[in-house]
């Protein structure tokens, strides 16, 4: 059985279209959900880029009292895959899912570059088909990227391996230990700042080093959906 990915869409996301194509370029059905719903009928959510409702308050912090928010928060206790990408990343932290906050990058400019990470984390859902020290290319485009903890939390991340990628050559907006993105202590819900959707087919992007994500998840899904 083909395990379905849902994409919500918030208003102000820009990236569920190029998720969408990289759950389908992965093996998996995509399905879109719509902020406003109130029901999952799905083995995945990807929380992906933008401005939901034009980044008003805080980023993500408006988005995280969506209809849909409440199930995917309700679903990922149970354990199901959740990615969060940039202004997804955003939305986990408001809502808890995961700790710390985004805020202004250092430089307090946009940064769109591409990106090189490092994976320091295999232990997750999303990061099945990577190697532990896999130097990797992904877009990155933010202007509150930068992830901050308090000094506790870091620890916490840093000692249970949950830092799953780390900015390489250069730190685009001074997040903390130059994280680029974490997990929860069960390791399916995983948030990360750069955009792996735009890295997966060699017409649109420098690398497709992001297609790993969306194989990660597939593989993990087709041993468990039956």
């Amino acid at each position: 059985m083909t395990a379905r990915v849902g994409v919500v869409t918030f208003p102000g996301s820009l990236d569920d279209s190029d998720a969408c194509r990289a759950v389908r370029l992965a093996g998996a059905e995509p399905v879109t959900l719509w902020h406003a719903s109130d029901s999952l009928d799905v083995d995945a959510v990807i929380l992906p880029g933008g401005f939901s409702y034009g980044d008003y308050l805080r980023c993500g912090a408006i988005a995280r009292f969506s209809p849909v928010m409440g199930e995917v928060i309700r679903e990922a206790g149970k354990g199901m895959p959740v990615l969060g990408i940039c202004n997804g990343f955003q939305v986990l932290c408001e809502a808890h899912l995961l700790p710390g906050a985004l805020i202004r990058n250092d430089r307090r400019t946009f940064v769109c570059r591409d990106q090189l990470l490092r994976v320091e984390s295999t232990d997750t859902v999303w990061t099945l088909d990577y190697q532990p020290g896999d130097e990797i290319v992904i877009a990155l485009k933010n202007g509150e990227g930068n992830f901050q903890a308090d000094a506790e939390t870091v620890k916490r991340l840093e000692g249970e391996n949950r830092v799953v990628f780390r900015y390489l050559d250069v730190n685009p907006n001074g997040s903390i230990n130059d994280i680029a993105g974490i997990t929860n202590e069960r390791g399916n819900v995983v948030g990360l700042m750069p955009h792996p959707e735009h890295n997966v087919e060699e017409l649109s992007g420098a690398s497709v080093d992001g297609l790993g994500f969306f194989t990660s998840v597939q593989h993990f899904l087709a041993a468990t959906v039956s």
